[in-house]
Parts: structure tokens; C-alpha cells; sequence
């Protein structure tokens, strides 16, 4: 039992590796940047629905508190006309309106913490895609992978750069003409 379990981890991390191989990093890399980029623009849509959200609390509680402010004047005039029936409508709908103000400032401070923690997550995807974009164009550039045989592409200079047969024999015989003569012999 052992060695079938053995086998089988065997043969699944070869098929891994040849898989590996067989899928190209720069494609995997712009397909997860693609993916990236579709999930910031998700997020910075929930953002904006959010900031939607908000102005239209901020404008419905406007509307309750003027809503508020209108039936104090109502009761008053209500009790001095002697109109207990009209009088208890007004305060019931001063009540429904202040029980509809509560629940819509917790609901308006619940959708303020959401796009707080909606605004930090969307600036830190935001660098990061930005860190990812420079990253997949570095390694999409040609010149991005260093030829250590040439080090003079890397900087910049002419990628045709050669030394041939007799450039290397007539460095060989300036430098045995430039040291000292040992044994008496010369070249």
C-alpha cells in the first residue's frame, strides 16, 4: 500500500513538472494581471456604489429631519386647536420618523466602515497592480534576460560587440612585449 501511495506522488509530481514546463510564465503572468485588473475594477465599482449609497442616506436623513422639525410646529398647532385625533397622528409620524432616523444612522456609520475598509483595500490593490504592471514589463522587454557571456549588453552598449582571432594574438604579443624578460630568452 505504501509503495502504491509512493508511486502515485511519484508519477503526479512528474506530471507537475512537465506541465510547468509546458505553460509559459509571461502568459501566466499577464493572464494574473488581467485577473488583477478585473478585480480592482470590481472593487472600484462596489466603491462607487457605496459612495451612492451614502449620499442617498445623507439625503433621506436630511429629508427625516426636516420631516422632524415640521411636526413640532404641527403638534403645537394641533393641541391649540383642540385637535387630540390630528395631534396623535403628527406624533406618530414624528415617532415612525425618528425610529426610521436610528436605523438609518446605523445603517449610513455600517456603510461608512465598509467603504473605509473598501477605499484602504482598493489604494493597496491599486500599488500593487501598478507593482505588478512595471514587473511584467520589465520581463516582457527582449533585453530583459542577461546574457552573463556579454556583459556589455547590459549596459547599453552595442549588442554587436566582437573580438575575433587576430584582435586576441595582438593583445597576446603586447603583453609578452610588456613584461619583463625572464631566462634571458625573448619571444
Amino acid at each position: 500500500m505504501a509503495l502504491i501511495t509512493r508511486v502515485a506522488r511519484l508519477f503526479r509530481a512528474d506530471l507537475h513538472a512537465v506541465l510547468d514546463r509546458l505553460e509559459e510564465p509571461e502568459t501566466l503572468l499577464r493572464q494574473a494581471l488581467r485577473e488583477m485588473e478585473e478585480a480592482q475594477g470590481r472593487d472600484e465599482q462596489r466603491l462607487k456604489l457605496l459612495d451612492q449609497a451614502l449620499a442617498q442616506a445623507a439625503t433621506r436623513a436630511a429629508d427625516l429631519r426636516e420631516t422632524l422639525g415640521a411636526t413640532d410646529a404641527q403638534v403645537v398647532a394641533s393641541l391649540q386647536a383642540g385637535q387630540d385625533d390630528l395631534a396623535r397622528a403628527v406624533i406618530r409620524r414624528r415617532l415612525e420618523a425618528e425610529q426610521a432616523l436610528k436605523a438609518l444612522t446605523r445603517r449610513r456609520a455600517e456603510l461608512e466602515a465598509a467603504h473605509t475598509e473598501l477605499a484602504a483595500r482598493v489604494r493597496e490593490d491599486r500599488s500593487r497592480l501598478e507593482a505588478m504592471r512595471q514587473k511584467v514589463e520589465v520581463l516582457a522587454e527582449p533585453d530583459a534576460v542577461a546574457h552573463p557571456s556579454r556583459p556589455w549588453e547590459d549596459l547599453g552598449l552595442d549588442a554587436h560587440v566582437g573580438v575575433d582571432a587576430a584582435d586576441v594574438e595582438l593583445a597576446l604579443l603586447a603583453a609578452k612585449q610588456s613584461r619583463p624578460v625572464s631566462g634571458g630568452t625573448q619571444p
